[in-house]
């Protein structure tokens, strides 16, 4: 695995990737002011604003050593040193966060399958996606079920990340919900167990000869792989609908494989770091010919805005739906010494256009908020490139017919 992930999303109750570590020498038993030093030593030479956003980083240095005790003390230093960044993506993870990160990227996790939000006056916990034959979907959960209770205990106020931390377990444990939906509530009692998470699915509707694909997620190292799956699958349809909505993003890598496997040719994404600036091009040897168009809503964050960006800025595909969420930004992540680790923004990223779409988002081809309207437009929008070039497909058939 390289030193590195670059991570291009943001995922609820756990994600992103794995990286490595230079330790102190051999012989030298690690102090907790090592893991505080080591995470300075990164930002320093990879955070990818050389001015650390107007802090003198060297004061950070040894500005708290006297204070580092033990390794909480170490853990609870860096984060006050990575939030003087006041940057949201650059931040620290406990060995229990990136371990959960290192399962997301297996695709692997033990759980009951449901990924968590919180209402906007942080009361509520609402179910926002179950897993496809999981545990959950299994006992009757619902995306846009509220958990009332987590083994009798009051979620009222708790935080996604909180109520992970009750939900977890190990497999073949049970967990009881307590789900509130519209004035109804229930219980239910759920078998923890190891799940598989798919990054897509995929359909066709045979009424139409529209293929549809829904990525959920860029984070799972298979997610591009079960992509190309889809489109396989979906070679015979004649126009295909892809679904970023919801979808916070994930690994930058798979962004740029998907792509390749649409575009004809031209830019996907260009990164700029302290370091210069790289522009990834597709290789001009797309899995795919057929029409276009996407979905996205402001939940459609990096990675899907990278991949929706490309598509639209090279005539590949229509966009329909909401302006996405507006993360122009990468991190990769790095371990420390001890088994945590620190989210580091390396870089920036713009559109094959040149837009810097960080805090501003992607803006559609056709604007719409509502969601089934959304997929009315987007078949419609379809249906019309699909028509248009028929003729010239027919013209390419008799042409064939006369040789």
């Amino acid at each position: 695995m390289s030193q590195w992930k670059r991570i291009v999303g943001i995922f609820m109750l756990a994600l992103m990737a794995t990286g490595s570590v230079s330790l102190p020498a051999s012989g030298h038993r690690t102090q907790p002011v090592d893991v505080y030093h080591r995470a300075w030593q990164l930002v320093r030479d990879n955070y990818y604003d050389s001015n650390f956003n107007g802090k003198n980083w060297n004061e950070l240095e040894h500005k708290f050593d006297s204070q580092i005790k033990t390794t909480a003390d170490a853990h609870k230093y860096v984060k006050v040193m990575l939030e003087s960044l006041s940057d949201p993506y650059t931040r620290f993870l406990d060995p229990r966060a990136f371990q959960d990160e290192n399962d997301a990227i297996d695709a692997r996790i033990v759980g009951i399958g449901i990924n968590l939000m919180q209402s906007k006056d942080q009361q509520k916990l609402i179910i926002n996606r179950v897993i496809e034959g999981g545990p959950a979907e299994r006992n009757g959960v619902a995306s846009g079920d509220e958990i009332a209770a987590i083994d009798s205990y009051n979620a009222i106020g708790m935080t996604p990340e909180q109520a992970a931390d009750r939900i977890r377990g190990k497999a073949g444990t049970p967990v009881q919900l307590t789900l509130r939906h519209g004035a109804s509530l229930k219980t239910v009692n759920i078998t923890r167990e190891e799940i598989t998470i798919k990054a897509v699915n995929s359909h066709l509707d045979k009424n139409t000869n529209i293929g549809y694909i829904t990525l959920t997620t860029f984070i799972s190292n298979d997610a591009a792989e079960e992509f190309k799956q889809a489109l396989q699958k979906l070679n015979r349809a004649d126009g295909l609908i892809i679904d970023l909505r919801d979808n916070p993003g994930g690994l930058l890598s798979n962004a740029l494989e998907i792509a390749d496997m649409l575009l004809e040719g031209g830019a996907i994404v260009s990164t700029i770091s302290r370091h210069g600036r790289h522009t990834d091009i597709a290789s001009g040897a797309p899995v795919s010919h057929q029409p276009i168009v996407i979905l996205v809503d402001n939940e459609s964050a990096s990675a899907s805005e990278i991949l929706a960006s490309a598509l639209k800025d090279n005539g590949r595909a229509i966009v329909v739906g909401e302006k996405t969420y507006g993360k122009g930004l990468v991190q990769e992540i790095n371990r420390l010494p001890g088994g945590a680790a620190v989210h580091i923004t390396v870089s920036r990223y713009l559109t094959p256009s040149g837009l810097d779409i960080n805090k501003v988002g992607v803006i559609p081809d056709i604007s719409i908020s509502d969601k089934k309207e959304q997929e009315r437009v987007a078949r419609e929008c379809l249906k019309e490139k699909i028509a248009s070039l028929k003729p010239i497909r027919t013209s390419s058939l008799d042409l064939a017919r006369t040789k």
